[in-house]
């Protein structure tokens, strides 16, 4: 089974659960602007991507602009700010088991199949 982190207004995300569903997998879908993910959930994402909370942060985004930019946080910190904020968390994130991955460009996704 896959889990796609989705927010249905993002091309990206768009694109990238389209690969996953034309592969015939199952796949569950997480709209993590109607209901975020807990700080638990959200680090247990970080640790299959390996990757830290900041570099998950959608730095685009005017909220990061106007109210995060030129700050320095913390790992639990920034976890959150993006469980408070979840348009901050870059999308898609795709899930299968133990591995994660990005979808960007959205092929990525393509690696867990």
């Amino acid at each position: 089974m896959l889990t796609i982190y989705h927010n249905n207004r993002c091309s990206k995300s768009r694109q990238a659960l389209e690969l996953l569903q034309r592969s015939g997998q199952e796949v569950e879908v997480v709209e993590y602007l109607k209901k975020p993910p807990t700080a638990a959930q959200l680090k247990a994402v970080l640790q299959k991507l390996n990757m830290k909370p900041e570099q998950l942060l959608r730095k685009g985004e005017a909220l990061y602009k106007e109210s995060f930019k030129d700050k320095t946080l913390t790992d639990e910190e920034w976890l959150k700010v993006m469980v408070e904020n979840p348009v901050l968390i870059e999308r898609p994130i795709v899930l299968k088991g133990e591995k994660a991955v990005l979808g960007r460009p959205p092929e990525k996704v393509l690696e867990l199949l």
